[in-house]
């Protein structure tokens, strides 16, 4: 009889799973016009409900940077049934996208921050939650900076908010000469490996590379449906788009002496083999102790979202609760579930009970988050 209970679990997840395929697929892609050109926004969910602005990093979409965490079922129904997405991509990155014209003016950062607003406003939204990883954390926290009655709270992935080191500049400018003269090459491919994945997920000869590393190599044999999408992307060699967004990103200036004006909640994840591990930890210290917290997930690069999206859960549930949003039941008593706000005594959400909830994640959390 218990084996044939384990056989319904099985294939009730099965069925979440294409559900949740589904439903992602049912979206609606828009395209709106800005001061700063023509922006993509994918929407799906219930309008009604409070708006999530997601922004991903360099060369990457929302299919390559958040369809991870969306396909991770607990986290998935966390945010849809509390959020409607509306996920922003950097102009020319959307799926598809045309190359820019050289005559187009280059963006700010600034610019880039300012389409958002207008994203906003063409929405009918108010305040909003963000969720944005490495360079779009920067975008959207320079966003949250100058709009602040804009954004309920910060979700930053390995964010950025100093201006480039030297190594970062010299970094930026081999990738920026490469698509200059290569487009999307196999060796600009491998330095934004090395910016997104650890290494244990990008291989070596001692370990065989992942599915995900195979995928954005060009291997042919795609097992996952998110590392497909990551090399649709990246084989889309729309080499001037990245350009322009690149270097945006390496003229951003140090946005450091505005974060304490912030009074969102914000909840920051980095992996502690990211490049940008150092700028995290220093980005939390300048930030409210009051209304932040920090995870870092170890073993694990930049893209929490994608290589480890399952130790965001219990952290994103926690970070909601202050707002009175919460999971709803599953179909499955499944131990990685975390317990309705009802079930949860105060003496959990003490840093050293949030440590032990999320090993094997390090966290530095303030008592008010």
């Amino acid at each position: 009889m218990a084996e044939s209970n384990d056989s319904v679990f099985v294939d009730v997840e099965k069925i979440y799973l294409v559900v949740l395929y589904i439903f992602l697929l049912l979206k609606m892609e828009h395209h709106v016009r800005t001061g700063c050109g023509s922006v993509s926004v994918i929407v799906y969910g219930d309008q009604d409900k409070p708006a999530l602005i997601t922004y991903p990093d360099l060369a990457l979409n929302y299919m390559s940077c958040f369809q991870g965490l969306f396909f991770c079922p607990e986290v998935a129904s966390l945010l849809v049934h509390n959020f409607c997405i509306y996920h922003i991509s950097p102009p020319g990155h959307e799926l598809g996208a045309a190359p820019i014209s050289p005559d187009d003016p280059l963006p700010s950062v600034d610019d880039l921050a300012d389409q958002i607003i207008e994203v906003l406003n063409y929405f009918g939204l108010g305040a909003v939650m963000c969720m944005g990883v490495t360079a779009g954390a920067y975008i959207l926290t320079l966003f949250a900076i100058k709009y602040r009655q804009r954004v309920l709270g910060l979700i930053l992935v390995s964010p950025l908010c100093k201006a480039p080191s030297w190594t970062e500049w010299l970094y930026n400018k081999v990738m920026s000469n490469m698509l200059y003269f290569y487009g999307m090459c196999g060796l600009l491919k491998e330095f934004l490996l090395q910016r997104y994945f650890s290494k244990d997920v990008r291989g070596s000869a001692e370990v065989p590379e992942s599915d995900i590393a195979q995928a954005c190599r060009g291997c042919h044999m795609v097992l996952i449906l998110v590392t497909c999408l990551f090399l649709q992307l990246l084989d889309e060699r729309q080499g001037i788009n990245v350009l322009r967004f690149l270097q945006a990103i390496t003229r951003r200036p140090d946005i450091t002496y505005g974060l304490k004006k912030l009074r969102c909640r914000t909840l920051v994840f980095v992996g502690d083999n990211s490049p940008f591990h150092s700028e995290a930890l220093y980005m939390i210290t300048k930030l409210d102790r009051r209304y932040s917290a920090l995870v870092e997930v170890q073993a694990c690069g930049s893209m929490v979202t994608e290589e480890q999206p399952h130790a965001m859960l219990i952290p994103m549930e926690y970070f909601f609760m202050g707002y009175g949003l919460y999971r709803p039941c599953q179909l499955s008593d499944s131990p990685r579930s975390p317990l309705s706000p009802s079930c949860i005594s105060p003496e959990l959400l003490s840093p050293e009970s949030m440590g032990l909830k999320l090993k094997p994640i390090k966290t530095r959390v303030s008592h008010e988050v």
